[in-house]
């Protein structure tokens, strides 16, 4: 029987089953590009309405999986393990996971991503280090790999095809916070590079693409589910975006802010992102079979940071990945903005509240982002946070300071930043960073919550 891809957007439209034959078909025309941009646009949309079963979500997943080539890691004689997020403001905490589990002696094969919508991108990050090089061949990551224990890169062409064309449809048509096609487009790539185990960073709050918690946890089942039914040991931590996470949001300025956690070099305003980082890199720790327990991993993350090895393996992966050492070490001034801006608070009081969404598209209209894929983005944009959740300000004091290559660029991030920052009389309780744990034993009681939307 002929397939015709507008047959199978009705289909999923008006809100019946796809076949596996049905959804192979869809994504072997994005990989081939024998299926037009608007018919995948159509049928992203479709699916995004409409939602999708648990086996058309594993039909999916398996067939982005294989759509390309995949990573083979046996008879290196180390566990594989990744950690993935899901997406924020201020998320760089793959900068510091990746070098912390080689550092332990597992093997981390990260695929990353660019900027998608209000968050920042891996890839863009690690762009602004001159030379380093986010596109290396299959065999080029396995030596990068064998070298350093990990390597930070992005898709190849031939890994996973089918996502890199539906991934750049997502932004451009309003798809992107469908947990299906964020699970899908997850899933399909750590999968691709053939983990033992791996660890998702879920977030919930207001910078989260799921900012419900219990969307957020549901997307986080999900991914739980599809690597389970892959044979790959899933565990995924709902972690809060109600605010920035660390101290710096941009490119250059994350890379400088990592830097300086793998230092071990200690900022009240950097803890957050420095304890996030530790309990990923723990469970990666534990399932990959190095601590009895995932706080035994937190423990040996940490002495990974004291001892010096992880910043090692950073600059070892920085340099095996054409980084320029020189300019990691020439710090802050290397990309040193043109333009800087403080933006005050207006009265005094306390930080209660925080779009973090606005805040993270501030970032991005200082050039640190873009509007359309393939858009180029600016190092030395971005911004840096002087306050906290919680914290008690006075009127005049600066709360947030803007980095831009371009002074007119100053207007729209500050009034962006004034309708999402709220200063109240009464003082709040700091968010919990650390929301909840979803794992192979309870990921049911998430996947079918009474009267949830996607049922």
């Amino acid at each position: 029987m002929t397939l015709h891809a507008v047959d199978l957007i009705r289909k999923k439209r008006d809100g019946e089953a796809l076949s596996a034959e049905e959804i192979r078909f869809v994504v072997e025309g994005a990989a081939r590009e024998t299926i037009p941009e608007e018919q995948l646009s159509a049928w992203l949309m479709a699916v995004f309405l409409r939602g999708l079963s648990l086996a058309e979500l594993d039909t999916l997943t398996t067939a982005m999986r294989y759509s390309g080539e995949v990573l083979d890691h046996q008879g290196d004689g180390r566990r594989t393990v990744d950690k993935h997020s899901t997406g924020g403001v201020g998320d760089k905490t793959s900068f510091l996971v990746a070098p912390i589990a080689a550092a332990a002696g597992l093997a981390d094969p990260m695929i990353s991503g660019r900027a998608l919508g209000h968050t920042g991108g891996t890839l863009d990050k690690l762009e602004s280090i001159p030379g380093y090089r986010t596109h290396l061949s299959l065999d080029e990551m396995r030596g990068v790999i064998a070298k350093c224990g990990c390597c930070i890169v992005g898709q190849t062409n031939n890994l996973v095809p089918a996502d890199r064309k539906l991934y750049s449809l997502r932004d451009r048509t309003a798809t992107v916070e469908s947990p299906y096609l964020i699970c899908a487009s997850i899933m399909s790539k750590k999968l691709a590079a053939g983990l033992d185990a791996l660890v998702i960073d879920v977030k919930a709050g207001s910078g989260a693409f799921l900012r419900d918690e219990s969307e957020s946890a549901y997307l986080a089942a999900l991914m739980v589910e599809t690597g389970e039914r892959a044979g790959t040991r899933t565990v995924a931590i709902q972690t809060d975006m109600s605010q920035p996470l660390g101290r710096f949001a941009g490119n250059w300025v994350e890379i400088q802010e990592s830097l300086a956690l793998l230092g071990n070099q200690r900022h009240r305003l950097s803890e957050d992102c420095r304890e996030v980082s530790l309990v990923l890199a723990g469970w990666m720790i534990y399932l990959g079979g190095k601590a009895r327990s995932a706080e035994a991993g937190r423990g040996i993350a940490e002495e990974k940071l004291a001892d010096g090895s992880a910043l090692r393996i950073f600059r070892e992966m920085v340099a095996a990945q054409g980084g320029d050492l020189a300019a990691l070490d020439a710090g802050a001034a290397f990309h040193a903005p043109r333009f800087r801006r403080r933006f005050c608070a207006e009265r005094s009081g306390f930080f209660s509240a925080c779009n973090c969404t606005g805040v993270g598209w501030a970032v991005q209209r200082l050039g640190a982002g873009r509007e359309q894929a393939g858009e180029p983005v600016e190092a030395q944009a971005g911004l840096e946070m002087h306050v906290k959740l919680g914290d008690k300000v006075e009127s005049g004091q600066p709360l947030v300071t803007l980095f831009t290559e371009d002074e007119a660029l100053f207007a729209e991030p500050e009034h962006l930043l004034r309708a999402a920052i709220t200063i109240a009389d009464e003082p709040i309780d700091p968010p919990t960073l650390i929301r909840q744990v979803i794992n192979a034993d309870n990921k049911n009681k998430f996947l079918k919550p009474a009267g949830h939307k996607y049922d």
